[in-house]
């Protein structure tokens, strides 16, 4: 059943996580705007050159979500094993000189005539995609067989090795606290699940220890004030950042540390620049605002799972955590919690590939919410 806009469906939207959606992104944009002038002026770009694309990713976005919200789920879980061609196809094509485009010695951006993609975002959606009609197709012997288990593990560790080899670490780890998460909900075994993590814990720990560069921002993160002109010198910027923002902020526009002094101030630091500039009170707001997103969309997985609506509940359960996880990453590295990561903060952080995706997984949020309440689903 495709969505139109007449009154009756329209009653059965999920308002409430679109309201939250677009007041993320309204805010992500003013923040752009603010954050991103002065690099915008050292490069002769115009003032309103990264808002401007922004504007112009956020409106796709939005075709993107209207878009989805007219996809029937059930065309999504038909296609199921095209989505895990489509994430190999991606992690395999990205690593090819010229066609991969590198940025900051990472290779993560595919060119698409004027645009570029970053490979991740996408390979993220296209696994979940695979994995929740894998989990619903083996929902029965998920809790018995190991080698059900064992199976989707396998895909997931090459997806990782190619993530790995750009290298997108954060992407990797995102990926696999996301699909972690949806095989706990599925039903596997406790025990499993323990040793899957305690595993994985094991496989982090190795790949910082023996990469010196990860384990350059590891020791840095340790102590970023006595590494704060090396590892340690976004993560200073950034404290100096909320230090300077107080509990009602400097003021809209009025930061210093976007002034050349904290890197990435659009892109992975905004959080930053938004304590600085709002505060306190700007960032429990920020804060308030994905709390109620994570809520909202939690619940419409778990509506789906007790409606037996299992497709669209693992999907919804990995979208979830995908996005929430990056938050979490995102805001814990703005605060010195978390070692430096290349994460983009969900909806705000400057970003095509990124905003495009957030959006259009926000459609798939509410496209299953809404056949979960007309009980238009057949598993």
């Amino acid at each position: 059943m495709v969505f139109s806009l007449s009154p009756t469906r329209s009653s059965k939207l999920n308002m409430p996580l679109l309201h939250v959606t677009l007041a993320l992104m309204a805010i992500g944009l003013v923040m752009v705007a603010s954050s991103s002038m002065p690099i915008a002026w050292n490069k002769h770009l115009g003032l309103w050159y990264f808002f401007n694309k922004q504007l112009l990713f956020a409106a796709l976005g939005l075709i993107a979500l209207f878009c989805a919200l007219n996809m029937p789920i059930e065309k999504l879980r038909q296609v199921g094993p095209l989505w895990l061609l489509l994430a190999f196809f991606l992690a395999l094509v990205v690593l090819i000189p010229g066609i991969g485009h590198v940025v900051n010695g990472s290779r993560r951006w595919l060119r698409l005539g004027p645009f570029t993609l970053q490979a991740s975002e996408a390979i993220k959606l296209c696994t979940i995609l695979y994995m929740s009609s894998y989990f619903m197709r083996h929902k029965e012997t998920l809790s018995t067989g190991l080698l059900q288990v064992i199976k989707p593990l396998a895909i997931l560790a090459m997806i990782g090795l190619l993530l790995l080899m750009e290298p997108d670490f954060g992407a990797t780890v995102v990926l696999f606290v996301s699909v972690l998460g949806m095989m706990f909900m599925a039903g596997v075994r406790i025990r499993w699940f323990v040793i899957l993590l305690l595993l994985g814990a094991f496989l982090v720990t190795m790949l910082v220890i023996f990469s010196p560069y990860r384990l350059a921002r590891f020791t840095g993160f340790l102590d970023p004030w006595q590494h704060q002109y090396g590892s340690g010198y976004q993560l200073t910027q950034a404290l100096i950042a909320f230090g300077r923002g107080g509990f009602f902020g400097l003021g809209l526009g009025q930061s210093i540390q976007k002034m050349f002094f904290l890197p990435e101030a659009h892109t992975d630091f905004i959080f930053a620049i938004i304590g600085e500039e709002l505060g306190l009170v700007g960032v429990l707001v920020v804060l308030g605002l994905y709390s109620t997103f994570v809520y909202l969309a939690m619940n419409i997985a778990s509506r789906a799972q007790k409606a037996q609506f299992y497709y669209g509940a693992w999907c919804a359960y990995g979208i979830t955590f995908w996005l929430s996880f990056q938050v979490i990453v995102n805001i814990g590295v703005n605060l010195g919690l978390l070692p430096t990561k290349g994460l983009t903060l969900p909806f705000m952080s400057y970003g095509g590939s990124s905003l495009l995706l957030n959006c259009l997984v926000v459609g798939i949020l509410m496209r299953i919410d809404y056949q979960t309440k007309i009980g238009d689903f057949d598993g």
